[in-house]
């Protein structure tokens, strides 16, 4: 692409309405499964100074990395938070997706339940193993506060869950999680349970990819951001300013900030943060002079045109839904006019789709 015409794609006023973000793809594009082996999968590398395009694979990730230069991926562990029971008495089967964990010490959990009209306050529902719950509140129309009848402790809750619960794929897969899933919709960099969705560009790494990337002189660290469905929930009103995400916890070490600091200070290192969903948490967490403060909280903060980004140099992600958050992220990193035109050849190339799908890279 001629740079007169990547200009046109860069300097283009970006209208902050939902419409935009609409897109057409062809479902067959959809990964149902991630590639064999990971780093095989495609890599679309967008120059955001040119606009031109690049037609890559993972495998080739470590090229873009030198001496100083700094990878920040998210450690968040996801854990198997679909679960599917009965209602004591009725039998009627339910699905259970478990959001977030309100209280550890009483087992209070906020969950999505399907189906909601039939899922009061009061009713026990049951799952395999033994585990059980009470609805004991109603948070919206699908939305159910749930305390889990267990005597156990913390941990022996969770190996419960582990042992029950299914990965909790997106819908748009149309497929049953498989017990594989809780090893496939997992990152290398996983540490820390508490996700109920995989940062997806963080699936695409192997260790030895990681080992590759670090041979070359980088850095790779690591920030935590639980990821939950608010990052991937489609937006539905047509002004954006209007659009409220919900909070997710995020938590940045010492380490990984006197690590991305010292490639901001550094003329010739560039940050390359991995996920949109990290993004969020790195660009919550700045110091008075915009560098990154290390500390924890809790961040609700949506990222879309016009945004300045304080960080982030340059992006490893996947393809985003249409509607999503963090198709809008990208639109504020690349400019929407120059993501469309990278969605458009992707699609045209037949590249793989979303989660399990292939990567993307804006440098």
């Amino acid at each position: 692409m001629q740079v007169a015409t990547a200009a046109r794609y860069l300097l283009q006023t970006v209208p902050l309405r939902l419409s935009d973000f609409e897109f057409e793809y062809p479902r067959e594009l959809v990964a149902l499964y991630p590639a064999e082996p990971r780093e095989q999968a495609r890599l679309l590398v967008v120059d955001r100074s040119t606009g031109s395009l690049e037609h890559r694979t993972m495998h080739d990730l470590p090229e873009y990395f030198g001496p100083d230069d700094v990878l920040v991926a998210n450690d968040t562990m996801v854990f198997p938070a679909r679960l599917f029971g009965t209602k004591e008495r009725t039998d009627g089967r339910v699905e259970v997706f478990l959001l977030r964990e309100l209280n550890r010490e009483h087992r209070l959990w906020d969950a999505l339940v399907e189906p909601a009209r039939k899922v009061r306050v009061g009713n026990k529902l049951c799952f395999d193993g033994g585990l059980a719950a009470e609805v004991i509140d109603n948070t919206t129309s699908r939305g159910r506060t749930l305390r889990f009848l267990f005597e156990g402790s913390p941990e022996a809750f969770d190996d419960a869950v582990e042992r029950v619960g299914f990965a909790p794929l997106p819908r748009y897969m149309v497929r049953r999680a498989e017990a594989a899933d809780k090893v496939r919709y997992q990152t290398v960099f996983a540490q820390h349970r508490g996700g109920v969705t995989a940062p997806a560009a963080g699936l695409h790494f192997t260790p030895a990819l990681v080992d590759q990337i670090r041979a070359r002189g980088a850095a790779v660290c690591t920030v935590t951001l639980q990821t939950g469905l608010g990052s991937f929930r489609p937006v539905d009103v047509e002004d954006l300013s209007k659009h409220r995400m919900d909070a997710e916890f995020f938590r940045v070490t010492p380490e990984a900030a006197a690590t991305v600091n010292g490639a901001l200070l550094s003329r010739d290192a560039r940050v390359t943060v991995c996920s949109a969903t990290t993004v969020r948490a790195i660009e919550t967490s700045l110091t008075a002079d915009r560098t990154l403060k290390a500390g924890q909280g809790w961040t609700d903060r949506f990222i879309y045109p016009p945004y300045t980004f304080r960080i982030t140099e340059r992006l490893l992600t996947n393809f985003q839904l249409p509607r999503s958050p963090l198709l809008m992220l990208q639109a504020a990193f690349a400019g929407l006019d120059l993501v469309r035109h990278a969605y458009e050849e992707a699609i045209r190339h037949e590249y793989r789709l979303f989660a399990f799908g292939d990567g993307l890279l804006f440098v």
